[in-house]
């Protein structure tokens, strides 16, 4: 028995040695690609004639993502906007650059690559075009984002068995009524403002007549700056453009080149044979001289440093403070929330370490969040108030800045927004599920005992009263007010004004700013240099990002615990079906406010 023992814990202590052995083994390996990494990324290799590499296969972000993925030598599933941008700045200067190769097609993800953050990567484009270097750009498959952003190319060219697909801009909600119907699942609901539509799922099966007016407007509005911003760019009047796509809905390459859509039709291997000519290896079995976005990132800012200033771009070694961006990227949840997410007390905590730091001299909020719970947004912009009292905070609104995304943006010194933003949507709406015939079905009952009338209002085992319904319309009613008188003063708006354009109303950024709920058009870049002129800055300050990427240490931290984030989903038709249920669930955890009330946009507006 002994012996038999004795062997057990041998074995024990073997298995433990060699596990131990393994994790550190994985360690080192994770340890020697980053300092392979860090190597790349500090000396990246190209030579002076060389184009950089955009390839759009991508999601382009506001925040940047959470683990650097290139410092691994891995493929990014996400790039950040002012990755990009920045890049393209310092390309359009950088004499070893001779002009921008893009291709792919954009892979969004959660909020990234909205057609507001498009509209700020094109706009890196046309300042590249005008420091009269080329940009080449050649399509297989284009989506209209894709599209969007090549048609700023002055050489584009479409593949011969290619097609742009732009049929327009559509959105889609999904309806759940009668599956609850169905299923025995009761919705009561609390709200105010026609135009508060983010209930209607659960208590509709189409779109109400309101909800469908407000989405045909933004619609519009959106596709009209689409239409403007090609239609500048290729030559086209936006009527041309649009009876192109009414006529051909996928355009394929013959009818793109007739109609002035591309500039030529071509071949990969065509393309790369003329990229080739122009960085001088006609012939040669080696690829034309490039160096890919990525690289090219971890140096931009060295290559801007070595420049004067360009009037947007700091110097990184500033002496004059600190500016701060701050990013407010996903859903407003109660609590700290995920990666992905704004939650209001980790949010809240990270604006009061920025207040409390005499270094940072004035504040980005960049904002791309069609909102979530009331309360947390409310524990946000206190923070935001208290900061605005001792430095600058400008406003930069994103894609979606909506419902509680613009609660935290009202007090904002000076809101930016780009035309295709989607804003407004000042309105609240309560929901209250019960279960009572699902669980009656199953011979499930509930029964109370309670000390006061509404000790069990909350409950789902039942429906609400009309008393109790009354108590929750009269603090969705109070929460409403509060909205809109925070939006007043924040705004420097009557209330009586403001209430003329809330009801829970969806706008774009144009419409925004001509009714006050916007100061100017204009992308992050703009806010940024206007906080820095607020604060007295000029260009000699230093830019600090919120929420920081992660350390490697912290990333293996997070994957010896087993909560490292995913970064890969699956493209396939089973795939993406169960993406769009794995998204609708996900919405449905965020409703997590204490008190049920919610100020968020019109549930899952996309808009493709």
């Amino acid at each position: 028995m002994k012996n038999v023992f004795t062997s057990m814990l041998g074995a024990l202590i073997a298995l433990v040695v060699f596990s131990v052995g393994c994790v550190l083994l994985f360690i080192g390996f994770l340890a020697a690609m980053a300092a392979m990494g860090g190597a790349e990324k500090a000396h990246p290799a190209f030579e002076r004639g060389s184009y950089l590499v955009f390839n759009l296969s991508t999601n382009i972000s506001d925040a940047p993502p959470p683990v650097d993925l290139h410092m691994l030598g891995g493929r990014q599933d996400s790039v950040q906007l002012r990755t990009v941008t920045r890049a393209l700045r310092a390309a359009a200067r950088d004499e070893r650059i001779a002009g921008v190769f893009i291709t792919g097609d954009l892979e969004p993800d959660a909020f990234g690559s909205g057609y507001a953050t498009l509209k700020e990567v094109r706009g890196a484009i046309e300042a590249f075009k005008a420091s009269g270097k080329p940009v080449v750009a050649y399509l297989t498959q284009a989506t209209t984002k894709s599209y969007y952003v090549a048609s700023a190319a002055t050489d584009l060219a479409l593949d011969p068995y290619g097609l742009i697909f732009m049929p327009g801009l559509a959105s889609e909600p999904a309806f759940f009524a009668g599956a609850f119907e169905k299923y025995g699942i009761n919705v009561q609901v609390t709200r105010v403002g026609k135009y508060k539509s983010a209930v209607e799922p659960f208590t509709r099966r189409e779109m109400s007549p309101e909800n469908r007016e407000e989405v045909q407007k933004l619609l519009g509005d959106i596709w009209s700056g689409l239409l403007a911003d090609i239609g500048a760019s290729r030559n086209l009047t936006p009527e041309k453009l649009q009876a192109t796509v009414d006529t051909e809905g996928l355009i394929r390459a013959s009818a793109a080149k007739e109609q002035g859509l591309i500039d030529r039709i071509a071949y990969r291997d065509e393309v790369y044979d003329g990229l080739k000519a122009k960085t001088g290896r006609t012939g040669s079995k080696e690829p034309f001289k490039q160096v890919t976005l990525a690289d090219y990132a971890d140096v931009a800012k060295d290559v801007l440093d070595r420049l004067p200033a360009d009037g947007d771009a700091p110097k990184s070694g500033g002496r004059g403070g600190r500016l701060a961006i701050v990013y407010a990227e996903g859903e407003i949840v109660d609590g700290e929330g995920d990666d992905d997410q704004v939650g209001g007390t980790r949010f809240s905590r990270e604006l009061r370490k920025l207040r409390h730091d005499e270094n940072v001299k004035a504040v980005v909020l960049r904002v791309n969040s069609p909102g979530g719970s009331a309360s947390a947004s409310e524990v946000i912009q206190r923070e935001i108030r208290l900061l605005k009292k001792v430095k600058p905070v400008v406003v930069s609104m994103g894609t979606y800045a909506a419902s509680g995304g613009y609660w935290i943006a009202a007090y904002g010194d000076k809101i930016f927004a780009e035309p295709t933003t989607i804003t407004g949507s000042i309105g609240v709406f309560g929901i209250q599920f019960d279960v009572k015939k699902l669980a009656n079905d199953f011979g499930i009952t509930f029964d109370s005992v309670k000390t006061g009338k509404f000790a069990d209002a909350l409950t789902i085992s039942r429906p609400k009263t009309p008393e109790e319904l009354a108590v929750l319309q009269r603090m969705i009613d109070w929460i409403y007010g509060e909205f809109i008188a925070k939006v007043a003063e924040g705004r420097n708006l009557t209330p009586a004004r403001v209430e003329e354009i809330a009801q829970g109303r969806v706008w774009s950024g144009s419409d925004a700013k001509e009714i006050g709920l916007v100061d100017e058009l204009g992308g992050l870049d703009a806010a940024i240099a206007y906080a820095a002129e607020k604060a007295g800055l000029g260009g000699n300050y230093r830019l600090v990002e919120i929420p920081r990427q992660k350390e490697l240490l912290e990333v293996i931290q997070e994957y010896l615990e087993g909560v490292a984030p995913r970064y890969a989903s699956s493209q396939t038709l089973v795939g993406k079906i169960a993406a769009r249920i794995e998204a609708e669930l996900k919405l449905l955890r965020a409703f997590n406010d204490p008190q049920g009330i919610y100020a968020r946009l019109p549930y899952r507006l996309d808009v493709r």
